[in-house]
């Protein structure tokens, strides 16, 4: 596997055959010698010397064409993919094995995570009408652009608005959508009303993952864990790239944010807080990131918590599930401001008149700059690619997701 890489590939090509009906493991640890010795030349060889930018998936088909028992095969995935997730093979940590490399090295993986922060093809497809009427709805998330705010109105009443692969796609096209307008100043983001018999009528932050999808085998590492870190959550932190030829001043568009959270933000919602630049709360919410309960890994919020609350309340919240309530004092340090749920609106809106006028834009990316170095994020992402992948795969994983194999609902409880 450390041969040169034209001699390597061959044996990488005849061990995969050979090892086709074994355990998984023998293979594994060659691909990953092989990446150890190789992953900046398989890289340059599928993006044609990094001129090409390819997305997560089409890494992956391309790797698997050039470079055959590198990755799994697209009949494998596909073959898993509709199983439900404790009836899996495992597929996807070789795919993490292979993520994991291509991010932990500064020229592959820096190439990579620029990409990612590149429009989605959805999103450059809608610009036009959007930009014109000044409304989206995108299914999961509707997008509507007034007095020169972008509202991302997180609706999926039908879940108290837990994450799926389909979420994913729609809140990464609506923060490009919001990112690329030239009429949108700020953006905000805010649960809609659920229709759910415990909370109708009432506004909903977000529930986090999406239990019952995972249990179903529909939340993958590629579409859902790895996009969601690497894209809609990074471009609203960095911004979204934007290779025109013609910026030179900078290569991204950021803009400001704002949350505003009903009722609680569990999981993948209080992860958004951590990216935004003003937090505000009702009096009756509450914070939470179960992962550690549920057997996976929170996201991004291992390196990004401990910025806000210091590593001992980190640890507490990340490890033990300590849940925050919107009035205890520790929540000052993850939210700007706490109303009682009658004035949150006034108060949103105040708080996004104060985040107006043509220097925010700059102090934020300098601000963001100072506080998360690009290449220490990607190495955190190299890691988690794998040990996600893994943790999906873990018996007491699937043990806990199939509590919800028959609920029609995530209950926050």
């Amino acid at each position: 596997m450390r041969a040169g890489l034209s001699r390597a590939r061959g044996a990488l090509a005849r061990a995969a055959q050979e090892h086709a009906a074994s355990p998984p493991g023998r293979l594994r640890a060659l691909r990953s010698a092989f990446l150890d010795a190789h992953t900046d030349a398989v890289y340059a060889e599928l993006t044609a010397g990094r001129t090409r930018g390819l997305r997560l998936p089409e890494l992956a088909a391309a790797a698997e064409g050039a470079f055959p028992g590198l990755v799994p095969t697209a009949a494998e995935l596909a073959a898993d993919r509709a199983l439900e997730q404790a009836r899996k093979a495992g597929h996807e940590i070789d795919l993490g094995i292979f993520f994991r490399h291509v991010l932990r090295s500064p020229l592959s993986g820096g190439h990579l995570i620029d990409t990612l922060l590149r429009p989605t093809e959805r999103a450059l497809d809608l610009l036009p009408g959007f930009a014109a009427v000044g409304r989206a709805d995108l299914g999961s998330v509707r997008l509507e652009r007034r007095d020169g705010v972008a509202r991302l109105t997180l609706c999926r009443d039908d879940c108290l608005n837990a994450e799926d692969e389909r979420q994913v796609d729609d809140m990464e096209t609506a923060v490009d959508l919001a990112l690329l307008d030239p009429a949108v100043e700020l953006c905000l983001l805010r649960g809609g009303e659920m229709t759910h018999p415990r909370y109708a009528g009432k506004r909903v932050f977000s529930a986090g993952i999406n239990l019952k999808s995972l249990h179903a085998g529909d939340i993958s590492l590629v579409g859902f864990l790895l996009r969601r870190e690497l894209g809609y959550l990074h471009k609203i932190w960095r911004g979204v790239r934007v290779d025109d030829g013609v910026s030179w001043y900078s290569p991204t568009r950021a803009k400001p944010w704002v949350a505003a959270v009903d009722t609680f933000a569990i999981g993948g919602g209080m992860q958004l807080l951590l990216v935004v630049d003003h937090v505000l709360a009702a009096s009756d919410a509450y914070l939470s990131l179960p992962a550690a309960q549920e057997g996976i890994i929170p996201g991004v919020a291992n390196f990004r918590l401990p910025r806000y609350t210091g590593p001992r309340l980190a640890r507490r919240i990340i490890l033990e599930g300590h849940r925050i309530r919107a009035t205890d004092p520790e929540a000052r340090l993850v939210v700007d401001e706490v109303h009682s749920p009658g004035e949150l609106d006034l108060a949103v809106e105040r708080s996004l008149d104060r985040l107006r006028g043509p220097a925010v834009a700059a102090n934020r990316k300098m601000l963001n700059a100072a506080e998360e170095d690009v290449d220490a994020f990607r190495r955190y992402m190299a890691e988690f690619a794998l040990e996600q992948a893994v943790r999906l795969y873990s018996v007491d994983v699937i043990g806990k997701v199939g509590r919800f194999s028959t609920r029609a609902t995530p209950s926050p409880d």
